[in-house]
């Protein structure tokens, strides 16, 4: 492997980008403008549900439980507990309640006393314990709301990202090949590896820096939270990219149709758009559809992005998420270059 043939192929991929004007600017004002629109939309709180979390893999009885009675709240279960009183913390979840009775000891509830939805909801709380049928303890927790545009960020960047490398990759890889560029490569003694190493590292480079820019913008706009180390979100962003860079290649190695490249990129891309969290949340939804979200890579970027960024999660607690991307990427890029074909 040389350096200096991928180091070439790096610069003329970084200089072909940069003069396309239009293709620069939609990476950067496209994320910008749905973070805004998001924050636009979703900055009334007028939601129509109250939202109480129910400690126990499903819901108990109302007969049990009379507070199940309350009209207008949603309930949810809630299976991790510490995983519950965050949600409460951050306002994700306006009450938590723990109707399980331990040894004599009265149930249990969470509020955040900084939540006036959580006030509503603890005052039909009492209203409906108030004939006497069961106590409950009060634990109250305090934490900055979570608005839906800080909750709905890291997503966007992650998608952001996730179409900047598969047709950043995949589709103009076709194209090079469709216009006989890859041709004029082979007789060089440039090798396949090496020139799809220096298309990653070129994209790799964009894709970065447009999120860090976007990242800057919104942050100076809207004040998000950011709880965790800046680098391990670079590194959980720069395995994401590796990931999907890496499908972007493997559907780029022997196709000539550009139609068909895009269709492939459009399978791969819209099942990860809708069932990866990107938008809401996939607790609540059938147990196949979260198993095969935890199957697609933008679900590991969007959970360990999410993670840092509101819960300020460490670089252990993501390691997974960083080793699964990261491993991935490295092997759909060896696969990519073994059936690579130049014409």
């Amino acid at each position: 492997m040389n350096p200096k043939r991928i180091l070439a192929v790096i610069k003329a991929r970084n200089r072909e980008f940069y003069r396309d004007k239009a293709g620069l600017g939609w990476n950067l004002v496209m994320p910008l403008l749905m973070i805004l629109g998001f924050a636009f939309l979703f900055s009334t709180g007028d939601e129509l549900l109250y939202r109480v979390g129910v400690v126990g893999e499903r819901l108990p009885q109302p007969a049990q439980t009379p507070f199940l009675h309350s009209r207008h709240i949603r309930f949810v279960p809630v299976t991790d507990l510490e995983i519950g009183i965050e949600k409460v913390r951050h306002h994700q979840l306006d009450l938590l309640l723990d109707p399980r009775s331990e040894r004599g000891k009265p149930s249990r509830y969470w509020v955040n006393a900084q939540s006036p939805r959580g006030y509503v909801v603890e005052r039909m709380l009492f209203a409906a314990y108030a004939g006497g049928q069961a106590q409950v303890r009060r634990e109250a927790v305090t934490g900055r709301q979570i608005r839906y545009v800080d909750w709905v960020l890291p997503g966007i960047l992650a998608l952001n990202m996730t179409f900047s490398s598969l047709w950043g990759i995949g589709w103009v890889i076709v194209r090079y090949r469709k216009n006989g560029v890859l041709r004029r490569l082979r007789a060089t003694p440039l090798s396949a590896f090496e020139f799809l190493t220096a298309q990653i590292l070129s994209r790799l480079l964009v894709v970065l820096s447009v999120n860090t820019l976007v990242f800057t913008g919104t942050h100076l706009l809207l004040h998000f939270p950011m709880r965790g180390s800046y680098l391990t979100l670079l590194l959980v962003f720069l395995a994401g990219a590796l990931c999907m860079m890496g499908l972007g290649l493997l559907v780029a190695a022997r196709i000539r149709s550009e139609e068909l490249a895009d269709g492939l990129l459009n399978l791969i891309s819209w099942p990860m758009m809708i069932g990866s969290g990107v938008w809401f949340s996939m607790e609540g939804t059938h147990p196949l559809a979260r198993l095969v979200s935890q199957l697609l890579p933008l679900t590991h970027v969007v959970d360990a992005a999410r993670s840092i960024m509101l819960d300020g999660a460490d670089m252990a607690a993501v390691a997974p998420h960083i080793l699964l991307l990261a491993g991935a990427g490295i092997r759909l890029l060896l696969i990519s270059a073994r059936i690579f074909h130049w014409q």
